[in-house]
């Protein structure tokens, strides 16, 4: 027991020094992240990765290594898709891109906290209510026929919730205020279209997390795991962002792919009593679609059409 309370605390000290790090050091003044930093940054985060799982095959086995290695790529794929959310998000409130990497941050450390609890939850349901697995298996499988029949991803920020809340009770300045979230005026404290940003980014991320999370379940039950290939996938997501930003359309077939990784995995998950599809064929099948799915991508380019910004002054309001 001592052993795993002490894998969790050096885990999470290092997490949070990476983040200390990012935001203390090489991010400590607001500028535009560029594609060399970007990529840079990805590289990293991808060799992180890798090397923590040849420690986790070393440490716990090949088996635990391949199980972190199949939730890391299901996560990271996942993550790619939730990018074009975000940058509809940036566009929609016509947000600078000196602010991005502020709001991705703080929206990411979110994240890990809710991925957390969400992982902590799905957990313990299947754990203690083995029948829980046969929902969240459907449930991937109906997701995953959602994603392969929808035409293009809009997003809606006038219907979030928590935005609306907001809007009720506290006032919301006109323009971005230097990278701040609030501003005081006259006594009072105002919302700034940062804020927003920020928080339709965090709301959003709860979505995707009811779809990734059943996802990796299916492969490992080990929170462990679990959580350590989530918080590396979302770790490098900021850095990979950037770099993919101006090419994001070229991917316009992976959620296709993406569709049949959550249909595969949500039959994985019901077969699990009958059969057990062993992880190193479940990692096979996962980066075989996903290879197949950026092919198809590159070979047939989608036609971009380009618009101007909207205004922020239209979207923000008050």
């Amino acid at each position: 027991m001592s052993s795993q309370i002490l894998q969790w605390v050096i885990f999470n000290i290092f997490v949070l020094a990476m983040l200390a790090l990012d935001l203390g050091v090489f991010h400590r003044k607001a500028h535009v992240i560029k594609f060399k930093e970007a990529l840079a940054w990805s590289a990293i985060w991808i060799a992180l990765a890798l090397i923590f799982n040849v420690g986790i095959y070393f440490w716990r086995g090949p088996e635990t290594a391949l199980e972190f290695l199949t939730g890391y790529l299901i996560e990271k794929s996942l993550s790619v898709d939730n990018l074009f959310v975000f940058l509809l998000i940036f566009s929609y409130f016509g947000m600078p891109p000196l602010y991005q990497h502020k709001v991705l941050f703080w929206g990411i450390l979110g994240a890990l906290i809710m991925r957390a609890i969400f992982i902590a939850t799905g957990v313990t349901l299947i754990r203690k209510f083995h029948w829980v697995i046969y929902i969240f298996g459907v449930f991937l499988i109906l997701t995953g026929i959602r994603i392969a029949l929808q035409k293009d991803k809009e997003i809606h920020p006038e219907r979030n919730p928590v935005l609306r809340l907001l809007r009720r009770f506290m006032p919301i300045t006109e323009r971005y205020e230097d990278g701040r979230f609030l501003v005081k005026r006259e006594g009072q404290y105002l919302a700034t279209p940062l804020l927003i940003v920020l928080l339709v980014v965090e709301t959003t991320d709860i979505i995707f997390a009811v779809d990734s999370i059943p996802a990796i379940l299916a492969i490992t039950l080990d929170p462990f795991i679990v959580y350590t290939s989530n918080v590396f996938a979302i770790l490098g997501l900021r850095a990979l962002y950037f770099a993919l930003a101006g090419i994001m359309q070229l991917f316009h077939r992976l959620h296709y792919g993406l569709a049949v990784i959550l249909v595969f995995v949500g039959i994985k998950m019901i077969l699990a009593d009958i059969y057990k599809i062993p992880v190193g064929v479940a990692l096979g099948v996962v980066a075989s679609i996903l290879l197949i799915s950026v092919i198809a991508s590159i070979a047939r380019p989608r036609k971009i059409e380009t618009t101007a910004p909207p205004d922020p002054k239209d979207k923000e309001g008050s």
